[in-house]
């Protein structure tokens, strides 16, 4: 049964809790309707947990009120519009979780401004544009499944809190920044279908953290390192598959005890494969 969400905030007597309110937890409960304005007088917030309902629409201006907002999950809606430029503006937050929704427009820039944020996971929306160029002090940046254009910026390759960092399933072009291999808190790297060129940084195979790197399905080229992955003690998976890689298979593959998937083809590779995998 579906439940109007402004019928429960009467039910629970949302006006006489305001000032009460610091976590509300609405995963799950089958609500539907638009968030209701009043929201934005809840501005003791500190967790809004919007999960897994049938919430239409965008997010109400007013709740740009909720400054002592760190934590805002609105995932599995049918929310749309434009992500708020207002979100910029609640600079305690740390967690913004607005994946599989229908966002439009572009990444507001007001996002930089949150020096506070850890995870932004916007995937599998229709964000359009560029991936901002500043994003803070971030440690997980999901951007998978959306819209995004141009090129990798720069500044990405200073963002040394990065630990994940999924922009796969987008439209980006031109080259991977030399500087990525500076992010040695790296963990998960995924820039998988896209229409990226050029060479991969070697540098990336040295980031000692790293577990899992998936290159598929772009147009990168050049060779691979004889010592690819020598500097990669806890890498389990590697895809390269369906790109231009050329050159000789290299000669270090057997030495990775911890990997549990190679994917190289559809690439110009040839000659042998040494030792056992």
């Amino acid at each position: 049964m579906k439940v109007d969400l402004q019928l429960l905030l009467l039910a629970i007597g949302l006006e006489s809790l305001v000032a009460l309110i610091k976590s509300l937890n609405l995963f799950n409960m089958a609500l539907t309707g638009r968030i209701p304005r009043d929201f934005g007088n809840l501005t003791f917030l500190v967790s809004l947990d919007l999960e897994s309902n049938n919430f239409q629409g965008n997010l109400p201006k007013e709740m740009e009120h909720l400054r002592r907002l760190k934590f805002l999950d609105s995932s599995f809606n049918n929310f749309s519009g434009k992500v708020p430029s207002w979100f910029g503006f609640l600079s305690q937050r740390q967690v913004l979780n607005l994946r599989y929704n229908s966002f439009t427009g572009s990444i507001p820039s007001s996002f930089s401004n949150i020096s506070t944020l850890d995870t932004s996971n916007l995937n599998f929306n229709s964000i359009e544009g560029q991936i901002p160029k500043v994003i803070g002090n971030l440690r997980e940046l999901n951007l998978r499944g959306n819209n995004l254009i141009g090129s990798i910026p720069l500044s990405l390759s200073n963002a040394s809190r990065l630990e994940i960092l999924d922009i796969s399933y987008n439209s980006l072009q031109g080259n991977i920044p030399e500087g990525i291999g500076n992010l040695h808190n790296m963990n998960w790297l995924s820039i998988q279908y896209n229409k990226l060129t050029g060479s991969i940084p070697f540098t990336i195979f040295n980031i000692s953290r790293i577990e899992f790197i998936a290159f598929t399905s772009n147009s990168l080229s050049g060779s691979l390192p004889n010592g690819l992955c020598n500097g990669l003690p806890i890498l389990e998976g590697l895809y390269l598959s369906t790109n231009k890689i050329r050159g000789n298979m290299p000669t270090s593959l057997s030495n990775y005890s911890q990997l549990q998937v190679l994917s190289l083809s559809y690439n110009d590779l040839d000659g042998p494969i040494h030792g056992e995998i």
